[in-house]
Order: C-alpha cells, then sequence, then structure tokens
C-alpha cells in the first residue's frame, strides 16, 4: 500500500506498524538501487558502442594504405621500397618502426601522403604453395615396396641419416648430398621411396609436379620455386619431392619459343635455390623422373643432385615380393602361387603389379566368389598384358 502522508494519523491508517513501514521502506530502497545498477549498465554499454562506432567511423575515414617490399635499407634511415603501384621509391620511415626489422623482402605498408613507411606487414604464403605441403604423414613404409634393397640403402644414407644423424657428418667432417635424383621406367617405386623416407624421418613432406611450377607469367614460375624453398626452410626438417623434374629440368635451347624462355628462368631459379642452402640444413631435395635423357646437365653437376640412383624395372624375386605386398588384404584361395605370378609377369614394373591384384579382385566380385583364385590372378594378367600392347600400338602407330 502507498504512503501518502507522513502524519502519525495517515501511518496509523496505512500500516499496522511500524516495523511495516521500514520494511516497505528498504524494499523500494533496494527496487531503486537495482534500477540504478541496470542504468548504470546499460549507460556503460552504450558509452563502449559509441567509442567503437567513433573508431569504426575514423577508420573508414582514414585513405587506404599502399602495400610494398623494403629492396634496401639507407644509412640515413630512410629505405628504398618496391611499390605495388609504381617503381622503386626512396621513402622516410615512421619513428615507430624499428630499422632493424626492415630487411630486403620485407612486406610492409606505406602512407598515401607522403608514402613513409607505417606498418610493417605479416608475410604472406602463396596458398598455391600451401597446398603443397602434405599434413598427414605419409603411411608407406619401406617394407610396402618389393625389391630395391641396394635402391633403399643408399637413399637411407643420402637423405635419411643427414635428417636424423647430422652429428655424424660433422664428426667426420663429410659434406652431406643436397639432392637425389631418381630415374627409370614409371611405376617402378619413384614416388613410394620419396614417400618412406618421409615416413621415416618424421620431416615435412612436400610435394610437387615439375609441370605445376610451370606459370603463364613471366616471373611466376621463379617465385613459386622461391617460395617452395622458402616453406622448406620455415618447416624444416623438411624433404622436397619434385616428381616429373623433366617438365621444368629439360635441357636449354638457344632457338626457344617464349614459353620455353619462362620454362628457363624456372630452371634457373631452381638451380639457384639448389646452390643457394647449406647442405647442413635440414633439408633434402628428391627428384623423379622417367627421361634421364633430356634432363639439362646444369641439374645432374655435383653440389645440386649429388646422387642419381637407378630404379629398375623388378625382377623375379622382387615382383614376387610385390605381389605378397599387395595382395595382404585379398582373401586368396590356397591355390594362389605368387612365383608362378611372377614368372608370368617379366618385364612388368610394380604398378602393372598392383593392378593385376585389383583386376583380380574385381573378377572374384564378378562371379559372385568369396575368395581369390589363380584363375583370377591369370585372367588379370592377360587383360592388363592386353591393354599394354593396345596402348604400345596407339602410341606408334
Amino acid at each position: 500500500m502507498a504512503f501518502k502522508s507522513h502524519s502519525n494519523t495517515n501511518y496509523l491508517k496505512n500500516y499496522e506498524s511500524q516495523s511495516d513501514y521500514q520494511a516497505y521502506l528498504e524494499k523500494r530502497l533496494f527496487e531503486i538501487e537495482n534500477e540504478l545498477r541496470n542504468l548504470n549498465m546499460e549507460k556503460e554499454r552504450l558509452l563502449e558502442e559509441i567509442a567503437y562506432l567513433r573508431s569504426e567511423l575514423e577508420r573508414t575515414k582514414m585513405p587506404p594504405l599502399i602495400e610494398a617490399y623494403v629492396v634496401d635499407v639507407l644509412n640515413d634511415g630512410r629505405a628504398v621500397v618496391k611499390s605495388s603501384t609504381g617503381p622503386n621509391l626512396v621513402v622516410q620511415v615512421s619513428s615507430n618502426i624499428d630499422l632493424k626489422m626492415l630487411r630486403p623482402y620485407t612486406r610492409v605498408a606505406l602512407s598515401q601522403k607522403n608514402f613513409a613507411i607505417v606498418e610493417i606487414l605479416p608475410q604472406i604464403e602463396d596458398p598455391y604453395v600451401q597446398v603443397m605441403e602434405v599434413i598427414e604423414k605419409p603411411n608407406v613404409t619401406y617394407d610396402d615396396i618389393g625389391g630395391l634393397e641396394r635402391q633403399k640403402q643408399e637413399i637411407r644414407e643420402v637423405v635419411e641419416l643427414p635428417l636424423k644423424h647430422p652429428e655424424l657428418f660433422e664428426r667426420i667432417g663429410v659434406t652431406p648430398p643436397k639432392g637425389v635424383l631418381l630415374y627409370g621406367p614409371p611405376g617402378c617405386g619413384k614416388t613410394l621411396l620419396a614417400k618412406a623416407v618421409a615416413n621415416e624421418t618424421n620431416a615435412t613432406f612436400i610435394r610437387t609436379v615439375g609441370s605445376e611450377l610451370v606459370r603463364k607469367y613471366i616471373g611466376e614460375g621463379a617465385r613459386i620455386v622461391k617460395e617452395l624453398f622458402a616453406l622448406a626452410r620455415r618447416k624444416a626438417p623438411s624433404i622436397i619431392f619434385i616428381d616429373e623434374i623433366d617438365a621444368i629440368g629439360a635441357k636449354r635451347l638457344e632457338d626457344a619459343t617464349s614459353g620455353e624462355r619462362e620454362v628457363h628462368r624456372t630452371l634457373a631459379q631452381l638451380l639457384y635455390e639448389l646452390d643457394g642452402f647449406n647442405p647442413r640444413e635440414n633439408i633434402r631435395v628428391i627428384a623423379a623422373t622417367n627421361r634421364i635423357d633430356i634432363i639439362d646437365e646444369a641439374l645432374l653437376r655435383p653440389g645440386r643432385f649429388d646422387r642419381i640412383i637407378y630404379i629398375p624395372l623388378p625382377n623375379e624375386e622382387e615382383r614376387e615380393h610385390i605381389f605378397r605386398v599387395h595382395a595382404k588384404k585379398l582373401r586368396l584361395d590356397e591355390g594362389v602361387s605368387f612365383k608362378l605370378l611372377a614368372r608370368e609377369t617379366e618385364g612388368m614394373s610394380g604398378a602393372d603389379i598392383m593392378k593385376i591384384c585389383v583386376e583380380a579382385g574385381m573378377n572374384a566380385i564378378r562371379r559372385r566368389g568369396d575368395r581369390v583364385t589363380m584363375v583370377d590372378f591369370m585372367e588379370a594378367i592377360k587383360k592388363i598384358n592386353r591393354k599394354v600392347k593396345e596402348a604400345a600400338t596407339t602410341i606408334y602407330r
């Protein structure tokens, strides 16, 4: 009940006792204090919103900055920059910028008013280069590669050992090889060897194909090669695997077309990068090709690809091992003989044997069988042989 008069008479009319009146006042005071507290909170929120809106308004009024790259820092505190909008400029450096942080190729922001350096921008990585990094560790081991025991041992010595035990080379004083070139017929395990090394060393595995480094515009291919090696240095220990390197590493001709000259520029950058990094850095380069006869001699000289390893077609014993590797997950009939299969696949590569195992499984599925039999394998061999002959006839027709 509302209190309308402070006189004793009205008080007695509205409240039975003085304690009831005090209780009402305390309740009312509590309500007003809560309301005041809520109003203060709302005031603080509105003030924060006003400050944010003012800052956003000021930000929208600011002119955009110009992206540039530092070329050189002069002794008088000025810097030479390469602007994205024009030629090189000699500019002032803002007082809040530490000159020690300015190095060649540092990405900076320039004011539009006087082109002074006002901010150091974070370095960016080309998304095209980022996707070359294999995030998941390759699950291929040396046991998954049939045969090639000598090649496995050699690649372990020149790639895996320097990454896992560099102190051995330092103690003896031997400079570890920078790169390894794998060559041989297609489908013989060159890529598998590179994956197995990455698995054993726990290194960052960066994979690319030579054709991916060839770009349309002048200088783009060389830039990608440069950023590729920069990524490898940041992610070290790392292994760069360049498959089909003959796409950019073919012999250079004097009467080259404009497209070929761009490939030559990319190759020149690759040669520079192979020469540029310290062999004791935790970076190794593995390249693979099916056409070593067309590779430029500059790539093959010592100091770039120090080891050249031939990956041949598997022999009979190695083919038997490869059959056993690819048939691990198949439900086989007791009559399957891997020795006989190895004899029947003379001249075939590991990739061909994998296709034979897959095709044999498909034969079992077609006849609704529950196991893969020797007959399924023999039919698969005939089918793969027929496809190889047809492909050869088409190519040379």
